[in-house]
């Protein structure tokens, strides 16, 4: 007979307790442990093994195994192609996250009319809306083809029924919260349905050779909801970032197998649908001011691109004891470490001023090549003083004040140079082996307290 348990689940790591406990041991969270039921059926192999499939494979030299190179399906997005390292792997499991109406169904929709108008089968599994709302949001967006096949459904085993019989070369489920297995006893979105149900999806990719898009949705904190395994089972992450009120979006992926992270994918949001932006460098800038003060440009890489984006900020007075810092599109604490390094080694006196940061066009900069910019950002604002318009500047700031090298300086001074930028601020130990351009300046500094001489001249 079926043994019935109940367990307790952790809806952020997954980890399994047997009793209820207030923070997780796994991951230290709180509050997020999920009571569910299991039934346990003796003398039945698991239905997500892989050893059902085929016979039984035995250890093998690495040296014996052939291998071949299969080409990527190229999509006709460049955007997409470039986020996923050169376009789509035949057996890849790829996620796709974003806020509620960011525009990942509009997407995943789209690019099924690119492939299957390049004479591939698709099937299109939605989840949340029926077939004939798919084909309304499919008509607005232009989407006609013989070869894109729409089932709405949520039952995993007739999922694979239907791609055993259509055998498809791409699957889109939309979304894996809304999949359930019959022989799972739990709720659709559990942490167990999503673990599931994600192991057997990838199991028909790999066994099948089919490509399959899932589409999950993620928390208040911004992370994929269900369990952080979901992540590591799937091949690639992607993000779908960018704010409700703006046009454009932002494709990154944070795990790729198959090619580099941090990539980057810009979108504009259309009536139509999603259009690709070839050049963000030029959208990002369009609307800058050319004497405001607080305003900085700084080259960051994305991925294997380079993009230049503005960085504005404003500085205060504060009527608080203790004065706000709020930034947007940056880390606060790197705001608030910057600060420090400005009013002990530049002696600007920051403590008693409200700082406001933010990254135009909603983008968000992680890596440290921002810093020198941000701290321009910030002597320019509480100055008033506005630095040059053609400025770029570039460089990582160390807590002594030291301004240290980045990487691929090469790229990012081409990028500043295309778009008609005079001067470019770099670290001084960038120089060695520079190549020199005669139609852009290059600067090279060795501090910070150097780096504001030269872009607001009274230092």
């Amino acid at each position: 007979m079926a043994k019935k348990t109940i367990k307790f689940v952790c809806g952020s790591c997954g980890y399994e307790s047997a009793k209820w406990v207030g923070k997780c041991p796994g991951c230290n969270d709180w509050n997020t442990m999920v009571e569910e039921t299991s039934i346990t059926k003796p003398n039945k192999r698991s239905a997500f093994t892989h050893s059902q499939v085929g016979d039984r494979q035995k250890p093998i030299s690495i040296t014996k195994i052939e291998t071949k190179d299969e080409p990527r399906v190229l999509t006709n997005s460049n955007e997409l192609d470039r986020t996923l390292g050169g376009g789509i792997v035949p057996g890849s499991l790829v996620l796709i996250g974003g806020d509620p109406g960011i525009g990942k169904s509009t997407l995943l929709l789209q690019v099924s009319s690119q492939l299957a108008n390049a004479h591939h089968k698709i099937l299109y599994i939605s989840g949340e809306e029926s077939v004939k709302q798919t084909k309304l949001r499919a008509l607005r967006l232009g989407v006609t083809s013989d070869n894109l096949y729409v089932f709405s459904e949520t039952d995993m085993e007739t999922i694979e029924e239907a791609i055993n019989q259509i055998e498809p070369k791409f699957v889109v489920v939309d979304s894996i919260q809304t999949v359930f297995h019959g022989e799972v006893p739990s709720a659709p979105g559990s942490v167990t349905q999503v673990r599931e149900c994600t192991a057997h999806l990838m199991r028909i990719a790999k066994t099948k050779g089919i490509a399959i898009f899932i589409v999950g949705h993620v928390t208040k904190e911004g992370s994929i909801a269900g369990p952080r395994i979901l992540e590591h089972m799937v091949d690639t992450v992607l993000y779908f970032e960018g704010e409700r009120h703006h046009t454009y979006r932002i494709l990154r992926a944070v795990k790729n197998r198959f090619g580099s992270t941090n990539e980057l994918g810009i979108f504009e949001m259309k009536e139509d649908g999603l259009d690709e932006v070839e050049n963000p460098s030029e959208i990002f800038l369009e609307e800058r001011s050319k004497n405001a003060a607080g305003s900085t440009v700084v080259a960051t890489i994305e991925g294997t691109r380079p993009v230049l984006v503005e960085i504005q900020s404003l500085i205060a007075p504060s009527i608080f004891p203790n004065p706000r810092r709020t930034a947007s599109g940056i880390d606060q604490n790197r705001v608030a470490l910057l600060m420090a390094v400005l009013e002990k080694r530049c002696g600007l006196l920051l403590q008693n001023q409200d700082a406001y940061l933010k990254v135009t066009g909603g983008m968000k900069l992680y890596e440290p090549a921002i810093d020198l910019a941000v701290a321009v950002s910030i002597a320019s604002g509480y100055r008033d003083q506005p630095s040059a318009a053609t400025d770029c500047i570039v460089g990582e700031v160390g807590l002594t004040g030291e301004v240290r090298r980045v990487s691929r300086i090469e790229t990012r001074i081409k990028e500043a140079e295309k778009l008609g930028f005079k001067r470019i601020i770099v670290p001084a130990n960038n120089l060695t082996g520079l190549k020199k351009s005669g139609l852009i300046e290059v600067i090279g500094v060795h501090t910070v307290k150097e780096a504001l001489k030269i872009c607001l001249n009274s230092f």
